[in-house]
């Protein structure tokens, strides 16, 4: 059993903003595989899907992202996890829009929903992909800049990188982080 959770914030207010791929990747996910319809558990939204011949439950925390720790706590624990089966997917204020990065573990980069699964679960140690969002543009607030949506020309890089950050779960639910992150942190 794999879990893989993606970051981002419930409610329609918050669908296509920069702080939700996480729950856009996820959901990419899902339709790839065919995953059942969510369920309500883990204080989040739960589908089981079968990737290869691996057991996935795909995760969408309803905590609100500043404290998705909660929900992934629950799910790791209910499972008996340990933390190489996890795999947390967020945006980063610190890369180029598009661009895709895996971890096997490191500090949370100011990204608040992983800041949050790192403190609850109690260790950094916790595989990690990020999807870059760009930095915050001189005299916005980081704030309303993860809550806004995404300009016509940053969709125009957005939309490939969450396809290829889904082709990237794939990757590591079947051959591992290791050979995961050489497929996809090269370019």
């Amino acid at each position: 059993m794999k879990l893989v959770v993606g970051l981002g914030n419930p409610g329609s207010q918050y669908a296509g903003t920069r702080h939700n791929i996480g729950f856009d990747v996820l959901s990419r996910v899902a339709v790839r595989w065919n995953a059942a319809s969510p369920r309500t558990k883990f204080q989040g939204e739960a589908s089981e899907v079968a990737i290869g011949t691996e057991k996935v439950l795909l995760l969408w925390p309803l905590t609100f992202m500043n404290v998705s720790g909660s929900s992934v706590l629950a799910a790791r624990d209910f499972y008996k996890l340990p933390h190489a089966d996890l795999l947390v997917i967020c945006d980063d204020l610190n890369l180029p829009p598009g661009k895709i990065r895996l971890r096997a573990k490191g500090s949370s980069g100011g990204q608040k929903g992983l800041e949050d699964i790192i403190r609850r679960l109690g260790s950094d140690d916790i595989p990690r992909l990020r999807i870059g969002i760009g930095a915050v543009p001189a005299g916005r607030a980081a704030t309303g800049y993860v809550l806004g949506k995404f300009t016509t020309e940053e969709q125009e890089l957005i939309a490939p990188a969450v396809i290829k950050a889904a082709e990237a779960v794939e990757a590591w639910v079947k051959q591992g982080l290791a050979a995961c992150m050489n497929q996809y942190n090269a370019d």
